[in-house]
Protein backbone atom coordinates (compact mmCIF):
# COMPACT_ATOMS: atom_id res chain seq x y z
CA UNK A 1 0.00 0.00 0.00
CA UNK A 2 0.94 3.79 -0.35
CA UNK A 3 0.03 6.76 1.16
CA UNK A 4 -0.14 10.40 -0.96
CA UNK A 5 -0.67 13.37 0.14
CA UNK A 6 -2.76 15.39 -2.46
CA UNK A 7 -3.86 19.20 -1.66
CA UNK A 8 -4.12 19.06 1.66
CA UNK A 9 -6.03 15.32 1.64
CA UNK A 10 -4.39 11.95 2.22
CA UNK A 11 -4.92 9.41 -0.59
CA UNK A 12 -4.81 5.58 0.46
CA UNK A 13 -3.61 3.02 -2.87
CA UNK A 14 -2.95 -0.54 -3.25
CA UNK A 15 0.25 -1.08 -5.17
CA UNK A 16 0.37 -4.12 -7.53
CA UNK A 17 3.43 -5.93 -8.52
CA UNK A 18 2.79 -4.63 -12.16
CA UNK A 19 3.19 -0.62 -10.78
CA UNK A 20 -0.72 -0.42 -11.22
CA UNK A 21 -2.30 1.66 -8.10
CA UNK A 22 -5.79 1.02 -7.26
CA UNK A 23 -7.61 3.94 -4.78
CA UNK A 24 -8.67 2.71 -1.44
CA UNK A 25 -12.16 4.53 -1.09
CA UNK A 26 -13.13 2.95 1.70
CA UNK A 27 -10.43 3.77 4.06
CA UNK A 28 -10.53 7.72 4.99
CA UNK A 29 -7.37 9.57 6.71
CA UNK A 30 -7.97 12.81 8.59
CA UNK A 31 -6.69 15.33 6.76
CA UNK A 32 -4.99 17.04 9.76
CA UNK A 33 -3.31 13.47 10.41
CA UNK A 34 0.34 14.47 10.60
CA UNK A 35 2.63 12.43 8.37
CA UNK A 36 4.25 10.86 11.45
CA UNK A 37 1.52 9.57 12.35
CA UNK A 38 0.04 7.60 9.50
CA UNK A 39 1.84 4.46 10.21
CA UNK A 40 0.13 4.35 13.38
CA UNK A 41 -3.15 5.25 12.11
CA UNK A 42 -3.29 2.87 10.14
CA UNK A 43 -1.88 0.05 12.28
CA UNK A 44 -5.12 0.66 14.27
CA UNK A 45 -7.17 0.12 10.89
CA UNK A 46 -5.55 -3.07 9.70
CA UNK A 47 -4.47 -5.02 12.65
CA UNK A 48 -7.13 -7.31 12.10
CA UNK A 49 -5.48 -8.63 8.70
CA UNK A 50 -1.99 -8.74 10.88
CA UNK A 51 -0.26 -12.36 10.84
CA UNK A 52 2.46 -14.05 12.77
CA UNK A 53 4.71 -12.79 9.30
CA UNK A 54 3.43 -9.13 9.63
CA UNK A 55 2.09 -8.46 12.76
CA UNK A 56 1.73 -4.51 12.12
CA UNK A 57 1.86 -1.79 9.44
CA UNK A 58 5.34 -0.18 9.19
CA UNK A 59 6.81 2.38 7.10
CA UNK A 60 8.67 1.29 3.86
CA UNK A 61 10.65 4.31 2.62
Amino acid sequence: MSVLKKSYHWQLFIDSDTGIRCRVYDVVIPSDLKESELESYLDDIYHEYSSEKYPKVIKLS
